[in-house]
Parts: C-alpha cells; sequence; structure tokens
C-alpha cells in the first residue's frame, strides 16, 4: 500500500514541479530585471561620490548621512506603500513606483549643495519605499514557502548582478561622459542610468499580473495546481489585520536579525568603490571593475545557499553561517586595507555573507504571516531592518572622519553580522523549517 501511494504522488509532484518551473520562468527574471536597476539608483551614488564629494564639498560624514536619508523616506512610506499595493494590485502599483524613482533619481543631474543632496535621497527613498517588501508580497502570491527561499534568492541575485554589470558602468560613464555638454560625469551617470527604470516601470503595466487567476498564460488546470499548494501551505500562517503585523513579538525580532544584516549590507553597496580606491586604485574604471568581483563571489554563494535550504527545508544555520562569513570577511578586511588583492579577498567573503543573509532571511517571516497581517508585517519589518541603511553608511563615515581609519567600522559591521546570528539562533525550529 505504500508503494502504491508513493507512486501516485511521484507524478503529482513531477507535474507540481514543471507548474512551478513555468511560474518561475515567467515572473523572476522580469523582478530580477526590475531590481537590478532599482539598486542601481539606490547605490550608484557610491561611485558619484568619487567626483562628486569634490565637487559639492561633501565631507565623509556629509555623505554618509545623505546617503542614509535615502532609508528615513523609506520607513515612513514603506507600511503604506505596501498596503496599497495589496489594495489596488501588484501592477499598478510597482509600475508607479519604478517609473516615480526613475525622475526622482534622474533629478540627481541637477544637485548643487549639500542641502539638495540630502533633500533628493530622502525623495528617492520614499518613492522606491515598497517595492522590495512588495516584491517578496507578490512572491507569497506564487510561490509556497518551501519553494520560497530559492525564488527570492533568483530574485535578490539583482544585488550582485547590480554591482557586477553597475560598477564598470558606472565607472565607465563617469570617466567617458565627464565635461560633455558642460556636465560632470556624476551627473550624466545619474541621468543614464534612471532611464531605463522609467521605461521598465511601463513595461510592468502590460507583463505582471495580479494573482494566479489573473495569468492568461497558466492554463485553468495548471492555475489550479498553483492554488491549491498555496492552501496547503498557507494553512499554519497567521492570518488578520494590518494591527496583527505590528503586533506579533516574532515580527519585532525579525526587525532585529534584518537590521543586523542591512548593517553589512549597505556598508558594501554604498562604500565598495571607496573602500577599493583606498587600497591605492585611483581610475574610475578600475575601481568599478574591480569593485564586481566581490559580488561575483556573493552571487554564486547566494544561490548554492538558497538551493541547499530549500532541498533540506532548513532555514537557520543556512542564515547563520553566512552571516558569521561577512562577520569573518569584514574583521580580516579592516587588516589588509593595505593590499588591493587581500582586501578583494576579505571583501569577497564578506559578500558572500552579507548578501547571502538577505534572501535567506525573508523565508523566515514570510513561513508564519499571511494576509493583510503579511502585507503590514513585512512591510514593517523591512522598513524597521532597513533603518540600518540610515545607520551603516553614516557610521562609516563619521567613524572614518574620526578616526582616519576604516578599521573600526569594519570591526562595528562585523560584530553587528554576530548579533543577528545569535538572534537567528532563538527563532523557533519548528516555525521556520518549512
Amino acid at each position: 500500500m505504500p508503494t502504491s501511494t508513493a507512486t501516485a504522488e511521484a507524478p503529482d509532484l513531477a507535474r507540481e514541479n514543471a507548474v512551478f518551473r513555468k511560474v518561475v520562468l515567467r515572473i523572476v527574471p522580469f523582478l530580477v530585471l526590475c531590481y537590478v536597476f532599482s539598486y542601481l539608483d539606490r547605490v550608484n551614488v557610491g561611485f558619484a561620490k568619487l567626483q562628486m564629494s569634490d565637487d559639492l564639498g561633501l565631507s565623509e560624514a556629509a555623505y554618509g548621512l545623505g546617503a542614509g536619508l535615502f532609508f528615513i523616506g523609506y520607513f515612513l512610506f514603506e507600511v503604506p506603500s505596501n498596503l496599497m499595493l495589496q489594495r489596488i494590485g501588484a501592477r499598478t502599483w510597482i509600475a508607479r513606483i519604478m517609473i516615480t524613482w526613475g525622475l526622482v533619481s534622474g533629478a540627481f543631474m541637477f544637485v548643487s549643495s549639500e542641502t539638495w543632496f540630502y533633500v533628493l535621497r530622502f525623495l528617492l527613498g520614499a518613492a522606491e519605499a515598497g517595492f522590495y517588501p512588495g516584491v517578496i508580497l507578490y512572491c507569497t502570491y506564487w510561490f509556497p514557502s518551501h519553494r520560497r527561499a530559492r525564488v527570492i534568492a533568483m530574485f535578490m541575485s539583482a544585488i550582485p548582478v547590480a554591482g557586477i554589470f553597475g560598477n564598470p558602468l558606472s565607472g565607465w560613464i563617469m570617466d567617458h561622459f565627464d565635461g560633455k555638454n558642460g556636465w560632470h560625469g556624476w551627473q550624466w551617470m545619474f541621468l543614464l542610468e534612471a532611464i531605463p527604470a522609467i521605461l521598465i516601470g511601463v513595461a510592468t503595466l502590460f507583463y505582471l499580473d495580479n494573482g494566479v487567476r489573473a495569468a492568461k498564460w497558466l492554463s485553468d488546470d495548471e492555475k489550479d495546481i498553483v492554488e491549491a499548494a498555496l492552501a496547503k501551505d498557507t494553512a499554519h500562517q497567521k492570518h488578520g489585520g494590518a494591527w496583527d503585523g505590528f503586533k506579533d513579538p516574532k515580527v519585532w525580532l525579525m526587525c532585529l536579525i534584518y537590521f543586523c544584516f542591512v548593517m553589512g549590507q549597505y556598508a558594501l553597496t554604498f562604500w565598495m568603490p571607496t573602500f577599493v580606491k583606498s587600497t591605492g586604485i585611483d581610475d574610475t574604471f578600475t575601481i568599478g571593475v574591480l569593485s564586481a568581483v566581490p559580488f561575483l563571489a556573493a552571487l554564486v554563494a547566494m544561490n548554492l545557499f538558497g538551493r541547499s535550504a530549500d532541498k533540506r527545508r532548513e532555514r537557520r544555520w543556512h542564515l547563520v553561517i553566512p552571516s558569521l562569513m561577512g562577520a569573518v570577511g569584514f574583521s580580516l578586511a579592516a587588516g589588509w586595507s593595505g593590499s588591493t588583492t587581500l582586501s578583494l579577498v576579505a571583501l569577497s567573503f564578506a559578500a558572500a555573507g552579507v548578501l547571502t543573509c538577505a534572501p535567506l532571511f525573508w523565508s523566515l517571516p514570510t513561513a508564519f504571516l499571511g494576509g493583510t497581517a503579511a502585507a503590514a508585517g513585512l512591510a514593517v519589518i523591512n522598513s524597521v531592518g532597513n533603518l540600518a541603511g540610515f545607520v551603516s553608511p553614516y557610521m562609516i563615515g563619521a567613524l572614518k572622519d574620526a578616526t582616519g581609519s576604516a578599521a573600526i567600522p569594519m570591526y562595528v559591521l562585523a560584530l553587528s553580522l554576530v548579533v543577528g546570528a545569535a538572534a537567528v539562533l532563538t527563532t523557533k525550529k519548528q516555525v521556520v523549517n518549512r
């Protein structure tokens, strides 16, 4: 009897796997493309800094403050944005977000003072608020939790992809276009890298579907298979109103964990060009190429860990190990700053660890949140956690100004990742390992 049951279940599982492969191929590459330009427009200020700081007279602390102000706007508008996405639909709202942030990002070419730098960074955060948690929420409409870590890892591959291609691109634009039409290279960079976000935002209106039933590219039988898998998966989730997402203690534990991980993530993305330059490299394009190396390591690591986590249906140690890898990488980078080669090795180890944490992290809260509670809870976690995006770059800039060294900030980042790893181990195994 057990043998015949197993034989009957095998074709069903094969059919389900085939349907979800179809869903992945339809949705995930487009979302990756969206996030590549989202992330590039968010962090290309790190490259602009190489020229803009001198042109505008920005100190290290002033740059760090401006880079971080993005996350204040992000924090204030993220929960309302995610609730709007659930109310009016992912397709329209994600398109609105992309078009708005593209316009604001392009406006950075007109920055002429420290004050306007601060204002536009805040507005960029407000414009982009809701995109990332909105996509995470959108993934819960299509994928059960045991398929989600791999999907989110694929989506978040956009971060290292943005570094791999965006860093050399930003360096090339700043070198090649500097002085053309009387504009600085950093002004051209902001303009040219904003255009794709606007165009893809328009394309979103025609490409994305709000949910399974609206997908004309799935047959009725395929829709039933996806919805059955989702229904089975969500039986254990906590559903409720927006307030339930705020008052769940597990949500606030998730905020702490994510805050610790984001500290390391944005240290890399905002300061990587500066870290590389400090090893003795002056050419902007060369800095761009070398800055891409750690992101290549991260691209490999985050997908390997994501596949392993889904295969084993284990979350905690798949988060703890890369977070400790990141801590070791930052600690080594603090002592190897005098060597370009050794610094790249350390930063690659740090990037592989830190950037692997984010996609694996999101399989934790989506395992126990559902409904409107998920829309609010995910936005709370992302907005509070992303306040580290304000703290991290400002902390690095302030400590660099005060000490003249990048070593102390590196050790602070390593400590943050250790705290995050310890907090992960306090989560309940039966809740997160699904």
